[in-house]
């Protein structure tokens, strides 16, 4: 009895330790910078081994991409800008698409790794920080998704439908980069509140196909009826078009130049 008394309690083992040195001398930062790597790396893994996932990704948008560019109807479009063909219009709008549908796509790997109950497993690891989990996810899947977008751009740029010009380049990738990570982590968002995958690829499946019609990647907005104009210009994706088809075949750049005239009003590329 007198050498259970005789003991102290350590609080300091019972609560987390948030300095940025632990006991053991490794820094808090490289912690976190190991287990995002480490978990990034499985996810690098997955793909390799489901690569059927990446070739589906880029031969689709090629397809979207001959077909309409070859339907007579879609060619015969009033294009009332300063574009020399309908494939040029179409290939900004078929890159967005394409990037759209990746980043759409993202929330399934999380999805999946709840129902098989490997998630759960990830859950009882003892990470520095549970954040890891969603940060190397969104890190991944926003690099996956940039990546199939990254060769339908270049195969665009051989096919001289799109600009070569490296500053435009940066500025469309960058806009591309900003989309893709914003609607990934509403992927990411919906695979948490939503009870399975069946639900995920139903919402999916439901939302893909209406938001690229109800834009402008196949037509221009004065081209639409008076009802689609609406939702076009209530929908970001059309901002995003056409800001990528603005810098993609205007002569003359510029910051200031209405690019859209929606219902919410004119904009330029420095409001978009």
């Amino acid at each position: 009895m007198t050498k259970f008394k005789d003991m102290t309690i350590n609080h300091q083992v019972l609560c987390p330790n948030w300095n940025l040195n632990d006991n053991r001398g490794y820094s808090l930062l490289s912690n976190l910078v190991q287990e995002n790597f480490a978990l990034i790396k499985r996810l690098v893994l997955q793909s390799y081994r489901r690569s059927s996932t990446l070739i589906v990704g880029i031969i689709q948008p090629l397809l979207w991409q001959s077909l309409f560019g070859a339907v007579s109807l879609f060619q015969d479009v009033n294009i009332t800008i300063s574009i020399t063909s309908y494939k040029v219009f179409l290939s900004s709008g078929i890159i967005v698409f394409t990037a759209f549908t990746s980043a759409l796509n993202s929330g399934l790997n999380i999805m999946f790794d709840r129902e098989f109950g490997f998630f759960n497993r990830l859950l009882i690891i003892p990470l520095t920080s549970r954040f890891s989990i969603s940060i190397a996810s969104v890190i991944f899947m926003s690099s996956f998704s940039f990546f199939q977008t990254i060769l339908i751009m270049g195969g665009n740029i051989i096919y001289k439908s799109i600009t070569n010009d490296i500053y435009r380049l940066i500025l469309i990738n960058s806009i591309i980069f900003l989309m893709i990570g914003g609607v990934t982590i509403f992927s990411f968002a919906l695979t948490f509140f939503l009870p399975g995958h069946i639900e995920l690829l139903a919402f999916i499946f439901l939302v893909n196909s209406p938001i690229l019609f109800a834009s402008t990647a196949l037509a221009p907005l004065l081209s639409m009826p008076s009802w689609l104009q609406i939702i076009a210009s209530i929908n970001p994706i059309t901002y995003t078009i056409e800001a990528i088809r603005y810098l993609s075949t205007t002569e003359h750049l510029s910051y200031k130049n209405t690019i859209i005239n929606s219902i919410l009003g004119q904009f330029n590329l420095e409001q978009m």
